[in-house]
C-alpha cells in the first residue's frame, strides 16, 4: 500500500512539474516555430506514441468507440485543440509575460473546476471554498495585470491573449470532468483516443489558419533548431504527464493529486528565474496567495470528510446497541 501511495504521488509530482516547466520550454520554441504547428507536432507524436501502447497493452478492441465516438471528439478537442492551442497562442501573443499568465491559469484548474460544477450540477460550494476561490482569483489577477488594472483592461493586446489562456483552461477542465462518462475504460484508452480526435481536429484548424496566411509551415531548419523542445514536450508534458497524472490520480484520489497542481507556478517561476526573464513582485505574491487557497480549501475538505466519517461510524455504532 505504502510503495503504491508513492509511486501515485511520484507520477503526480512529475506530470505536474513537467506542466510548470513546459511554459518557459514553449516560450523559447516560439521564437522559431508558430504556436500552431508546434501544438500538432507535438501532439501529433504523442498521439502516435499513446496508440501503439494502447494497441501493444488492450489490442484492437480497444480502437472501438462503443456508440460515445460524438463525446470522445467533443471531449478531445476541449483538451488537445482548445486547450493546447489556445494556451501556447495567448502565451506567444502576450511574450516573456504571458509564460506565467498561462502557468497561473493552469494552477486554477481545481477552482475553475469548483465553479463549473456549481454552475451546472448546482452543487453551491462551502463558504469557506468560496473564499478560496476568491483568494486564487485575487492572486491571478495580480500575475496577469501586474498590479495594473485599468492598464490591463484598457490594452486588447493584453486582455485578448489572457482570454484565450482562461478559455484554454476551461476546456481542460471540461475534458478532465469528462473522465467521468469513461469510467469503464482505462485511463490509458480515454487518453488516447481523445489526443488522437482532439488532435486531428487541430490539424484541421491550423491547415486552415495557414491556408488564410495566418501562420506558416515551419521549414526543416526551423524543426531541427527547436526538435529538443518538442522532444521534452512529448515525452514529459506529453505522454508521462497526462498518463501519469491520470493513474496518479486514480491511486492517491482526486483531493490528494490535486496539491500537486501547486508545483505548476512554482516550478515555472523558478525556470523564468534561472532563464533571466522578468519575474515581478506580483508573480512572488499572486503564486504565494494561490497556493495558499489550494492547500487551505484541501485541508478544510479533509477536515469535513473526517468529521463525516466519524458521525456515520458513530451512527452505526448507535444502531448496533439499540
Amino acid at each position: 500500500m505504502k510503495n503504491s501511495v508513492l509511486v501515485g504521488a511520484v507520477l503526480c509530482f512529475i506530470a505536474a512539474v513537467s506542466w510548470g516547466a513546459m511554459f518557459p520550454v514553449a516560450h523559447a520554441a516560439f521564437k522559431y516555430i508558430d504556436p500552431f504547428y508546434f501544438t500538432v507536432i507535438r501532439y501529433g507524436s504523442v498521439s502516435v506514441i499513446l496508440v501503439a501502447i494502447l494497441l501493444w497493452k488492450e489490442g484492437k478492441g480497444a480502437f472501438r468507440f462503443e456508440g460515445k465516438g460524438l463525446q470522445l471528439w467533443f471531449f478531445g478537442t476541449m483538451a488537445f485543440t482548445i486547450y493546447n492551442l489556445f494556451i501556447f497562442w495567448g502565451e506567444d501573443l502576450l511574450g516573456h509575460s504571458g509564460v506565467m499568465v498561462a502557468s497561473i491559469m493552469e494552477s486554477l484548474m481545481p477552482m475553475i473546476s469548483i465553479v463549473i460544477v456549481w454552475m451546472i450540477l448546482k452543487k453551491r460550494p462551502y463558504s469557506f471554498t468560496l473564499g478560496c476561490v476568491l483568494i486564487s482569483f485575487i492572486g491571478a489577477v495580480l500575475v496577469i495585470t501586474k498590479g495594473d488594472i485599468q492598464g490591463f483592461l484598457s490594452a486588447t493586446d493584453h486582455f485578448i491573449p489572457s482570454m484565450l489562456i482562461f478559455i484554454a483552461v476551461i476546456g481542460w477542465v471540461i475534458y478532465t470532468m469528462g473522465g467521468s462518462e469513461f469510467s469503464g475504460w482505462s485511463a490509458l484508452r480515454y487518453s488516447t483516443l481523445s489526443c488522437l480526435l482532439g488532435t486531428i481536429t487541430a490539424i484541421v484548424i491550423t491547415v486552415g489558419t495557414t491556408l488564410f496566411g495566418y501562420t506558416e509551415i515551419p521549414s526543416i531548419n526551423e524543426i531541427i533548431i527547436v526538435s529538443p523542445h518538442l522532444l521534452f514536450m512529448i515525452i514529459f508534458p506529453g505522454v508521462i504527464a497526462l498518463l501519469g497524472w491520470n493513474i496518479g490520480v486514480s491511486i492517491l484520489t482526486p483531493l490528494n493529486g490535486l496539491l500537486f497542481i501547486n508545483f505548476v507556478p512554482v516550478t515555472t517561476l523558478l525556470i523564468s528565474i534561472f532563464q533571466g526573464n522578468p519575474v515581478t513582485l506580483f508573480d512572488f505574491i499572486g503564486t504565494i496567495l494561490i497556493i495558499i487557497s489550494l492547500i487551505s480549501n484541501n485541508v478544510y475538505v479533509r477536515m469535513l470528510q473526517k468529521k463525516d466519517s466519524k458521525q456515520s461510524v458513530q451512527s452505526i455504532l448507535q444502531e448496533r446497541t439499540s
